[in-house]
């Protein structure tokens, strides 16, 4: 396997380069997350299939990987002024977890209906939240005005040069761990995951397909990828909470683009299915976001029977309260 980093465009924010200096950053400091295989699943798809389980990720999602990347790298002034961002959960929970690790004051705008499981893991690693309604205000808004007035640094969910190579290193270890792979199955929201593991998917195992999976409620990003225009989704209704994003960013969109080989949806009912799936045959709990990646490929949304296959399993942090309510 070669490691030697492929030059990217000039117009691309983020290369390989970044995802492995991200990788050294992040070493001893996130868990290296398993991977784990199912007879039971390859019988099904008739594939090889390797889940990277970052549900079992420090915050209980691959949040972590970019977060505290972004984090660590602001100069000393601004670690000690804080930073503020905008989330419904996973995220909210990582900033909050690498500013309790390094010391830095973190403030997150939340919608008034995030999840309690992720609130209160927020509030549990010391930051201060802001709640917001999202069908009024605009969260990038309040963040920005907030970052006015108290001299703080933004850190978004996955528009970010160091988010993005972050989350790339969930797919670099992946692959590290498996060998090369024909498919790689990748949940998308805003981008950032899809594009940092597309960046270190093509490097490390050339010819890669990566195809990202995203809620049909919330199918801005598969209609921007298949049009190659920018299209928005306001207020997205989907059980997939963490994929609740209007649309890609600056920054990931054109990442798409280039790296990524395919985009599909999922219901909310095939996406329940699959969550349910991996919750009994594999004993493993992911959230219904988490098991976007593995709903696209039980579904068959793409052929790839007889492949090498890997997929993400985004994070672990489902409200039981909400999911009983479901079911």
């Amino acid at each position: 396997m070669n490691s030697a980093a492929r030059p990217a465009p000039p117009a691309l924010p983020v290369t390989y380069d970044d995802v492995a200096a991200a990788a050294r950053m992040l070493a001893g400091r996130c868990h290296r997350t398993p991977v784990m295989t199912s007879r039971t699943v390859d019988e099904r798809c008739g594939a090889s299939v390797f889940f990277k389980c970052e549900n079992l990720q420090r915050g209980g999602a691959f949040k972590f990987r970019g977060a505290y990347n972004a984090l660590t790298r602001l100069p000393a002034e601004q670690k000690r002024r804080g930073i503020v961002a905008y989330s419904s959960g996973n995220h909210a929970q990582a900033v909050a977890l690498a500013g309790h690790l390094l010391r830095i004051p973190v403030l997150v705008v939340m919608p008034q209906d995030a999840p309690a499981i992720k609130v209160e893991a927020t509030r549990g690693y010391s930051a201060e939240i802001l709640f917001y309604d999202r069908s009024r205000d605009s969260r990038e808004a309040i963040a920005e005005r907030l970052a006015q007035q108290r001299g703080l640094a933004v850190i978004p969910s996955f528009d970010h040069p160091h988010v993005v190579a972050g989350q790339g290193t969930a797919a670099k270890e992946l692959i590290e761990d498996t060998g090369p792979l024909d498919f790689l199955f990748v949940p998308c929201g805003g981008g950032g995951l899809i594009s940092g593991c597309a960046i270190a998917a093509s490097q490390l195992s050339p010819g890669i397909k990566v195809v990202g999976v995203e809620p049909a409620a919330g199918d801005d990003a598969t209609r921007s990828f298949h049009t190659r225009t920018l299209h928005v989704v306001e207020h997205p209704d989907t059980i997939a909470d963490g994929a609740r994003t209007t649309s890609l960013g600056k920054i990931t969109f054109p990442l798409v683009l280039h790296y990524v080989s395919d985009m599909v949806t999922v219901t909310d009912e095939e996406l329940l299915r699959a969550m349910f799936f991996i919750w009994e045959r594999m004993k493993l709990v992911v959230e219904p976001t988490g098991a976007l990646g593995a709903a696209g490929l039980f579904e068959g949304k793409v052929d790839a029977r007889g492949a090498r296959i890997g997929v993400i399993l985004s994070g672990g942090n489902a409200d039981f309260r909400q999911l009983a309510r479901l079911l």
